[in-house]
């Protein structure tokens, strides 16, 4: 045992001292969430653009961001009042708050006191039985009074007259007044796409978020066990070469669907394994309701918000299709909207109302096309505004009460329907760039106010925005900045968690930024930015072994074997430098070539068959024996000049007996 121990700390001597495990986070909450704090110095910004660009009335003030301060203060005293060791002394646990504590004789009633002394009984300050905290309290004044015992953190109170005045507290109590409770203290960022984030879905239970990006992959972060680094869990490729451009989450939260450029959307489970993929149709058939499938790229989808097995899609054939998510074959409907011209024009967006009995569809020219789910219900839609929008729609949403239908489109307007009288936008928001084809617009938990993105125009100074409207007054709420440089594309609020949901990004970058306030978010980003990066211990030290392999080094390395390169670039002329090959055989026709005739008649007429040759295809012998009958009758060169001097030829006649 000794040795062991001996080793080990000739092991741990190596390390320094601050390497090892932590049982729990040193950083108090408190500075976790300052360190997460929006520049108090853009929400002055964007207030100044809101009231700037607002036509001016009583409510700019109500209108304005959430004042930082007063969410700060709030947070404080629910801190303090959660932590018993702040109100009481427990003996030698109570918490040093405030400068060292006086000497021994400082000490009044067996209690300590913290911070610096009293102030004398004349002052009027009543003596309390509870430590105080921070610098004297102020004289007490007319028309201010104390409201609780609890001890006083931070400088004195204001006069009166400060107080009234102050714009943090006006705009705080304000804010509550109005019922305002917007979660823009504090903003976290989830990074790791290189482009712009197009898509949003963040699952029912707040748990688990999913971003979709132009550079074609998935991203999926759970809050659960994600720590301060913010890092996804997972990362996937859907379709090769297509951009994502939409996610959404099941009703039961056990799968998602996965909607790209392509024709085909396809079905996660949870932990983001492939259940399936939806079939493509056949491109060439006329009629979109015959083919089984999309045959163009998709443009959106969406989970029924009551039926786990069915969703929605639409795509650039012009159609939309209701699928069945246990039948990746064939799709259950296939809907064709009116057209105001004969072609196919798009469908760029499409939504469920919130029971699941209605369907909203944007068309590329501009309309908006509502269908009522019932029994022998068809492609003829029950709604149609033809002029809703002046270019393509790129969001839709219905209100939970199915009275109101909010869209969003390229022309940079945002525009609020009834859906009882839909023959003209009860209202419509302009000075919305848009540049985005997933631009969405979202309601707040409580319906009370909706919020959509703006993009970044090339001559902008104000950046991507949130912009919070009143569903009632029909009124801009607040501007709030996301980014100086990047445009906001998706955005959601999430009812549970009550934080906001915002992607953003450009050629170059994106992230999805996460707006909350600890005194009114839950779970969420509160759990993933107080867990602190887990430290390496000496356990966790793994020394790399070395080894040593001579064949690695390149004296001794064997070359890789290029025959079969250098075969095939000697059959190449070019690359061999081959020069060309000598001329073997016969000519024709007084022309020496290969082609056996270099003129293009004798060519073609050899080719035709009207020039026959066929002493290639002869014997020699055969070919000089034709002519001997000939040659002995009549001879014409060598024989009739040697015909008198030449004597008689003489064979040896062969012996049949000696050949036996």
């Amino acid at each position: 045992m000794e040795d062991e121990a001996d080793i080990y700390d000739g092991i741990r001597s190596q390390f320094p001292l601050s390497f090892g495990k932590q049982s729990k986070s040193q950083t108090p909450l408190e500075l976790i969430h300052n360190a997460t704090r929006r520049n108090t110095s853009a929400a002055a910004t964007s207030t100044a653009v809101n009231s700037a660009s607002d036509k001016p009335s009583a409510s700019n003030k109500t209108n304005a961001l959430p004042s930082l301060s007063g969410s700060s203060k709030d947070w404080l005293d629910s801190f303090k009042n959660s932590n018993p060791k702040s109100s009481k002394n427990n003996g030698d646990e109570d918490r040093k708050i405030g400068p060292p504590r006086p000497p021994a004789g400082l000490e009044e009633d067996g209690q300590m006191m913290v911070g610096p002394p009293r102030p004398p009984p004349g002052s009027g300050v009543e003596d309390e039985d509870e430590p105080v905290t921070g610098p004297t309290r102020p004289p007490p004044r007319s028309g201010i009074e104390d409201d609780d015992d609890e001890p006083v953190i931070g400088p004195p109170r204001p006069p009166p007259g400060q107080i009234e005045s102050d714009s943090d507290e006006d705009v705080d109590e304000e804010d509550e007044d109005s019922g305002y409770r917007i979660p823009l203290s504090n903003e976290i960022v989830l990074k790791g796409h290189t482009k712009v984030v197009s898509a949003l879905a963040v699952d029912p239970t707040g748990s688990r978020v999913l971003s979709g990006s132009y550079d074609y992959s998935v991203r999926m972060y759970d809050f659960q066990g994600m720590n301060a680094r913010l890092q996804s869990f997972r990362q996937l490729e859907p379709s090769e070469g297509h951009q994502i451009r939409g996610l959404s989450w099941s009703p039961t939260a056990d799968r998602f669907l996965c909607v790209t450029g392509s024709a085909q959307a396809k079905i996660y489970d949870r932990d983001g394994l492939t259940l399936g993929e939806f079939v493509k149709g056949d491109m060439y058939i006329r009629d979109l309701k015959n083919t089984k499938g999309h045959i163009s790229g998709l443009t959106c989808g969406e989970w029924h918000p009551k039926a786990k097995e069915t969703i929605l899609t639409s795509s650039e054939d012009g159609s939309l299709r209701i699928w069945d998510v246990n039948d990746f074959k064939s799709q259950k409907q296939v809907i064709k909207p009116k057209l105001s011209r004969p072609g196919r024009i798009p469908v760029t967006t499409c939504a469920w109302d919130r029971e699941g009995k209605r369907i909203a569809g944007g068309i590329g020219d501009g309309s908006i096309q509502i269908w009522n789910i019932k029994a022998g219900w068809g492609s003829r839609p029950d709604i149609h505004v033809g002029n809703g929008h002046t270019d393509d729609i790129t969001g839709l949403n219905f209100s939970s009460d199915g009275l109101i239908l909010l869209s969003r489109s390229f022309d940079g307007t945002l525009k609020v329907w009834d859906l009882r009288k839909m023959k003209d936008a009860l209202h419509a928001f302009d000075d919305l760039p848009n540049n985005y084809a997933q631009t969405n617009v979202a309601f707040s938990p409580d319906e009370q106010l909706f919020l959509t993105g703006t993009s970044v125009e090339r001559d902008s100074t104000t950046g991507g925005l949130l912009c919070f409207y009143d569903r009632v007054k029909m009124e801009l709420v607040s501007r709030v900045g996301i980014s100086p440089t990047y445009s906001v594309v998706q955005c959601a609020w999430h009812p549970r968690l009550n934080q906001i949901f915002a992607t953003v990004g450009d050629r170059h970058e994106g992230g999805t930024h996460i707006l909350y306030d600890p005194t009114i978010s839950e779970r969420g980003a509160l759990v993933c930015v107080a867990r602190a990066p887990r430290k390496q211990s000496v356990d966790d030290f793994q020394a790399q072994p070395v080894i040593h392999n001579p064949h690695a080094l390149p004296m001794f390395r064997d070359q890789p074997s290029r025959k079969r390169q250098r075969e095939k670039i000697l059959k190449d002329p070019l690359k061999s430098h081959k020069p060309e090959l000598p001329i073997n055989g016969p000519g024709f026709g007084g022309r020496v070539g290969t082609t056996k005739g270099s003129l293009l008649t004798q060519y073609l007429l050899k080719q035709g068959g009207l020039i026959k040759e066929t002493w290639m295809e002869e014997d020699p012998r055969e070919a000089i024996l034709k002519y001997a009958d000939v040659a002995a009758k009549d001879p014409k060169f060598i024989a009739p000049a040697y015909a008198q001097t030449q004597p008689e030829t003489v064979f040896a006649k062969s012996d049949s007996d000696e050949e036996k």
